[in-house]
């Protein structure tokens, strides 16, 4: 992923730049400390990722963001907490508070790289091209007056919440009033699993199993006992 962090803190600039170093899939291009520098890069740079701060002179990183057309994935990179919902309503991947350590940076990080590779549609090359055009890969979800639609390669797990269910997208939860069973039935059976009378998990986005427990971006979801049979299972047939 091409990158580009905007900080009009050179040490902030430095440790952004130390940490992407240790990640194999991150490049980054270029560092501003000058918002105004940014949009000269984005015009002539495909940029994937923006660490963006919030405090800077002249114009802050949510004046930026709103102006820029079709921006990047962003991460918000900050040392004021009381931003967040700002940053969450434009879409922000994830919203470090700073001094942030290694190992929260590299979450952030491989949640955006999920998100990238979702959007390239990585995970389509799986699916028979003529089963991909004939079968919905999305889901419309009425949230309050609205309705939303929900791409299916973008969901990582659905929270059971008595008559509600949350999806989790990996950008910002989306409430309905429905029961998790009317949305499990909605949705593909080989690429969505009940491991749990309150969660539903998107198989793909597994990223680690261990004592009964499953690690999908930061959230680790318990598989209950009346669903451990038939997801081990599953897991067993894909196991090399």
């Amino acid at each position: 992923m091409k990158c580009l962090a905007i900080d009009d803190e050179p040490l902030a600039l430095n440790i952004i730049k130390n940490f992407c170093s240790k990640i194999d899939f991150i490049d980054l291009i270029a560092t501003c400390t000058n918002p105004v520098e940014a949009i000269r890069i984005l015009n002539h740079q495909e940029i994937s990722l923006i660490f963006l701060d919030i405090q800077m002179p002249n114009i802050t990183g949510l004046e930026f963001l709103r102006a820029v057309n079709k921006p990047p994935l962003v991460i918000f990179t900050t040392a004021y907490s009381n931003y967040a919902l700002d940053g969450f309503d434009l879409n922000a991947i994830d919203y470090l508070v700073k001094p942030f350590a290694f190992e929260r940076f590299f979450r952030a990080v491989n949640k955006a790289y999920e998100i990238s590779q979702l959007r390239k549609n990585k995970f389509t090359q799986a699916i028979p091209p003529e089963a991909y055009h004939n079968t919905p890969r999305h889901l419309m979800i009425k949230v309050e007056y609205r309705t939303v639609r929900i791409e299916l390669d973008e969901i990582l797990y659905i929270e059971g919440l008595k008559d509600y269910v949350k999806i989790y997208n990996g950008i910002k939860p989306v409430l309905t009033k429905t029961t998790l069973k009317n949305l499990e039935d909605k949705l593909p059976k080989d690429e969505f699993i009940r491991v749990h009378k309150s969660f539903i998990i998107s198989f793909s986005k597994i990223f680690s199993i261990e004592n009964n427990r499953i690690l999908i971006g930061e959230k680790l979801i318990p598989v209950g006992n009346q669903y451990k049979t038939q997801f081990y299972e599953l897991v067993d047939s894909k196991r090399i």
